[in-house]
């Protein structure tokens, strides 16, 4: 069984005091002991007619998702489970690629500010930590009817080194990389400076919403705004030998080298450069040491 031990519950109240209008930037704020996924959630709610900057937070996911329907699996309260609704409408929907990286500077900012952890970028939506780039948080955008975007985030906040095996959980037949494995950390395993939930889900929605309005009064462009450059600093994709599986074809094989204006990863491949709006990456070369 996995403990709660030393992982105390957020405090709703005291949250939305913080972050919710009048006081903060956010529509509405929930807390809930446990649902099956956030992003699944909060995309019902956003066809009801939920409003811009609605944040759903789970201490428990029972069906968490990542990419490419991979399952998100982490011990109650043992990190950050939660997604966003963003109404954009100030930014064409064209430019909309470009929100789970903005989220990703975000969540980078927020871990490298109070964490006091070199983090970087794995494209399209990984944070990776630490000498060995582990990762320790992804990222999950849907765009749904309204329109609307809703961003999931799971961070590993207090995951301990035994509850990262496989076996113990049952869910090695997965073979998925959205589950605690050998590839996988936290804040803890990390040796962060702060591991307390509260201040980390704080400062990680203030500083996204920093973020989203300095996008939203570009309209999206990611030049004048500085967000491409933003993320080209914090991605360490950018420079790899990398090999990307494509939906329904082979494998590409190439160089990183650039983000175009559309957030595609541009891959050099048999003298030839590709830009990429998806695709599965694995770093083939490892990346050397944040300094």
């Amino acid at each position: 069984m996995w403990s709660d031990l030393a992982r105390p519950p957020l405090d709703e109240g005291a949250l939305r005091r913080a972050l919710v209008a009048p006081a903060g930037p956010y529509a509405a704020l929930d807390v809930v002991a446990t649902v099956e996924s956030t992003n699944t959630a909060l995309a019902a709610a956003a066809r009801q007619g939920a409003p811009d900057r609605t944040v759903l937070i789970a201490e428990h996911q029972t069906a968490g998702r990542g990419r490419a329907a991979r399952r998100w699996v982490a011990p109650a309260r043992s990190g950050l489970t939660l997604s966003v609704l963003l109404r954009p409408t100030e930014v064409p929907q064209a430019r909309w690629g470009w929100i789970p990286l903005l989220v990703g500077v975000a969540l980078c900012r927020t871990v490298s500010t109070l964490g006091e952890l070199p983090a970087v970028l794995k494209w399209p939506n990984d944070l990776l930590l630490g000498a060995g780039r582990r990762k320790a948080a992804g990222i999950l955008a849907e765009v749904v009817p309204g329109p609307a975007v809703v961003v999931g985030i799971g961070l590993n906040v207090t995951l301990r080194l035994d509850e990262l095996g496989l076996d113990e959980l049952g869910l090695d037949e997965l073979g998925s990389d959205e589950l605690p494995g050998p590839g996988a950390t936290s804040l803890t395993i990390e040796q962060a400076a702060c591991t307390d939930r509260d201040p980390l889900l704080r400062g990680l929605l203030r500083t996204l919403d920093s973020e989203v309005r300095a996008w939203c009064e570009h309209q999206g462009d990611p030049v004048a705004g500085g967000l491409r450059d933003a993320c080209r600093q914090r991605c360490a994709t950018l420079g790899e030998q990398v090999s990307v599986e494509l939906p329904g074809q082979p494998a590409l094989a190439g160089t990183a080298v650039d983000l175009d204006t559309e957030g595609r990863l541009v891959v050099l491949s048999g003298g030839q450069r590709r830009a990429l709006s998806a695709g599965d990456v694995t770093h083939v070369r490892s990346a050397p040491a944040v300094p």
